[in-house]
């Protein structure tokens, strides 16, 4: 089950954002109100993972060190 992040939305100015996360189903809908204060949340949308590659081993790419990184 994945791991939600939540932060509360502030009903008054300088109040502090708190955020918590919570373990739900991908089919669960998104909280709206934090479980034990009642207070408004929205959840945090975060980068995730990524992939990176150095080109193919073996071709130059145009280039002379041959990972095509623009070194010529």
């Amino acid at each position: 089950m994945p791991t939600y992040v939540y932060e509360t939305i502030p009903s008054k100015l300088g109040e502090k954002v708190v955020q918590f996360e919570v373990q739900q189903s991908m089919k669960e809908a998104s909280l709206t109100t934090h479980p034990e204060t009642g207070q408004a949340v929205k959840r945090v949308i975060s980068g995730g993972y990524g992939y990176v590659s150095k080109g193919r081993s073996g071709t130059s790419g145009g280039h002379s060190c041959g990972h095509g990184c623009g070194c010529d």
